[in-house]
Formats: structure tokens, sequence, C-alpha cells
């Protein structure tokens, strides 16, 4: 992945956020307290989550799907379950503003903002592979945006 293609996906993810953030208010389900609620909640455990994890890459944190030549591969904390805790964060926000708003426009922009997340995922994977020998293991083990729950029960 080139820095420019980085910084494509890296914009294309903050104005579908800002899309999630702005559009208006729609009707596919009753915006009630328990909607409201629930949305709430996911979008601010969507944002602890990725603040957490962004903290926990320490130095090697980048805006870019690109690893810093420095950096080290970090597999504690929520990357002992997930390899990218800080998509599936902002994933959580964004499910809670679908959920909270309740719109068509939302849930077409969230289903792109995933796409988009993996495109950079997928790029990002395949860099860290090359970089770090163990990295195929911890990638098999753990779930990309979500814990492997199944097998580890």
């Amino acid at each position: 992945m080139t820095p420019s293609t980085g910084w494509a996906l890296v914009g294309a993810q903050f104005g579908l956020l800002a899309a999630l953030i702005i559009l208006p208010a729609g009707d596919l389900w009753s915006r009630g307290v328990v909607s409201l609620g629930a949305g709430g909640v996911l979008l601010v455990g969507g944002f602890v989550v990725a603040a957490l994890a962004g903290l926990r890459l320490g130095p090697s944190l980048t805006p870019l799907p690109i690893p810093k030549d420095d950096g080290e591969l970090v597999t504690s904390g929520f990357y002992h379950y997930v390899r990218h805790p800080i998509y599936t964060g902002v994933l959580l926000a964004g499910a809670g503003l679908v959920i909270a708003q309740a719109s068509l426009g939302h849930l077409v922009g969230w289903v792109a903002l995933w796409g988009v997340l993996t495109l950079k995922a997928l790029g990002e994977e395949k860099m860290l592979s090359d970089k770090y020998d163990g990295y195929g293991e911890y990638s098999a083990r753990t779930g990309r945006f979500f814990p492997k729950l199944l097998t580890r029960l």
C-alpha cells in the first residue's frame, strides 16, 4: 500500500464518520429511549475501545494503515483478541449512530465504513505479515475486528 492510498482510505473513513454524524435521523424503527440508549452506549463504548487501543500501540500508532519502520507488533490488551481494535471501536461507535438515528443513510454509511476499514486492514495485514515473522500465527488465532469466540470455547 502506498502512502497516498493509505491517506485516501483514512480520508474515506473520516468522511463516512462525518456523514454518520450529520445525516438526518430516519424512521426505519422507533427512536425511543431504548434505541437512543443502546446507540449511546455503543457510541461511547466504541470511542473508549478505540482510545484505549490507540494508547496501547504507543509509539507504533500512526494515522496511516502502514506500519512504522521502528514500530513493534503489539499483541497484548485488546490486541490479544483482535488485530484491529481501533477499527473495532470505530465500527461500534458507528453502529451506535445507526441505532440511534434509524435511517437508511446511516445504515448504508456504516456498511461503507466497514468496507473501507476492511480494505485498510487487508493492506495493513499484508505489510505486517511481511514485516513480522509471527504475524501469520497471530492472525490465525485472532479475529480481524471481533474476537474469534468459537475457537476459544
